[in-house]
């Protein structure tokens, strides 16, 4: 009987990408299928529920290629991740890119580039229908996604892969943490189109790359964008500013 944890490696090794972009797009594709929370509350919640099962699948099945790199963390991620929260907070409350940014793109012609409103779903808002025992089994799985699935797999795609990529043609033999001018505005530029808060993404994002440079350790990007994620879903529900998530 074949061995399946060989048979995956050997697939992976075949196949570098699909370390980095498998589990990425299964979260992306999986994410355009979401109903609005406006038009179904419960189909949202059961929808982004499956969506971060499927996503955990695709990172199970990839995580021989996950540990390519030695798990380790540095006391200055706990610094960046902590610093982090509070800095996105006070850049993306303002909504500058609402009023200042977003008209100008509408009127140079450039409105498709407008970032979208987050769901902004509260689970406990009586208008939703959801019990109290849903509201806070899909409040469970919401920090779940934010704190562990989201940055792992963000975090390999955007430096595991899109920085490395634009560098050399055998990208994978790219050190971590050696980067280009290209890849260095990259690791900010392609971050900012998949975040409304506009500012917030272009100062945390490119503390992240600062933080890749310096320890040259993808782990500690990723324990660092965990931090400033928990740090962010706790001030949501603490505020009840549900539009930053």
């Amino acid at each position: 009987m074949p061995n399946n944890t060989n048979g995956r490696t050997a697939l992976l090794e075949r196949q570098r990408w699909l370390t980095f972009l498998l589990p990425f797009l299964v979260y992306m594709v999986a994410g355009a299928l979401e109903p609005s929370p406006a038009g179904s509350a419960a189909g949202y919640a059961v929808v982004y529920a499956i969506k971060i099962a499927l996503t955990l699948a695709a990172v199970a099945f990839m995580w021989p290629g996950y540990r390519q790199f030695p798990l380790r963390l540095s006391p200055l991620a706990l610094l960046v991740g902590v610093a982090g929260g509070p800095l996105w907070i006070a850049l993306a409350m303002p909504g500058w890119e609402r009023l200042y940014v977003w008209p100008v793109f509408q009127q140079v012609g450039l409105g498709f580039l407008a970032g979208g409103d987050r769901p902004a779903f509260n689970p406990f808002d009586p208008t939703n229908n959801l019990s109290t025992c849903w509201a806070y089994a899909f409040l469970a799985v919401r920090f779940f996604g934010l704190v562990a699935v989201v940055p792992l797999i963000e975090e390999f795609f955007l430096r595991g892969f899109v920085m490395r990529f634009v560098m050399e043609r055998d990208w994978w033999n790219v050190p971590f943490g050696k980067a280009s001018r290209l890849a260095i505005v990259l690791g900010t530029a392609v971050p900012m189109l998949s975040h409304p808060e506009l500012l917030a993404a272009a100062v945390w994002f490119s503390m992240i790359t600062w933080l890749m440079l310096r320890t040259r350790n993808i782990w500690d990007c990723v324990a660092a964008h965990a931090i400033t994620n928990l740090i962010l879903g706790i001030y949501v529900v603490w505020s009840g500013t549900w539009r930053l998530k």
